[in-house]
């Protein structure tokens, strides 16, 4: 009966982390869902400076960064089932490749803001007040948006670096294994919202 009750606890312990991450990525759509919105509600009142300073973005980086992405979700998914049958070594080799997919990720957007920085274009620059106050705002999202995606892709990154220690360590194992399921989930939603500010900024002109 008291080992009976004991897995018992330890399920409702599990649903209750997968529930508390399920909570937290809730509040993370909110976020963005405002700032999408903010979005949707600038290009309407200022469609033709959206469109011609979306067309300055580079579409091939903005393209490899998406598959890059997906890429990574789908070794975060074969880390988690790797674990989940007991191949441990697979398993860290695939949160590994995330990990270095992500940081190919930064160093793919560090390139192409320095581009743009390289070329005035940054918020407040002289070269950017210059412009229409639609393209003043385009610009002013899309380092806003992208700059938080790429702060939510750094924090990733070190999630994902805490369940390779737990991995390495068997916290996590195939008996245990909701904190790497969390972790998971919390990079799906990072790439997620980068399938959403993919087309808003580099496809939609």
């Amino acid at each position: 009966m008291s080992k009976a009750a004991a897995v018992s606890h330890t399920h409702r312990d599990d649903e209750g982390s997968r529930i508390g991450m399920w909570l937290f990525l809730f509040t993370e759509l909110i976020l963005f869902g405002g700032m999408f919105i903010v979005y949707a509600v600038y290009r309407f009142k200022h469609f033709d400076e959206f469109r011609i300073a979306g067309a300055e973005l580079d579409v091939f980086i903005g393209t490899l960064n998406t598959l890059i992405l997906l890429t990574s979700s789908w070794t975060v998914v074969m880390s988690i089932a790797a674990i989940r049958r007991g191949k441990k070594i697979l398993s860290m080799s695939l949160l590994s490749a995330t990990i270095v997919l992500a940081f190919f990720f930064l160093v793919n957007k560090y390139f192409e803001w320095s581009h743009k920085i390289a070329h005035g274009i940054y918020p407040k620059s002289p070269e950017l007040m210059k412009k229409p106050a639609g393209e003043i705002l385009y610009f002013g999202l899309y380092y806003m948006m992208t700059g938080l995606h790429a702060l939510h892709v750094i924090i990733g990154m070190i999630i994902l670096g805490f369940m390779l220690v737990f991995i390495a360590r068997n916290v996590i194992n195939q008996d245990s294994f909701v904190k790497l399921e969390a972790g998971g989930l919390y990079w799906h939603l990072v790439d997620i919202i980068w399938i959403f500010l993919f087309p808003l900024f580099y496809l939609i002109h």
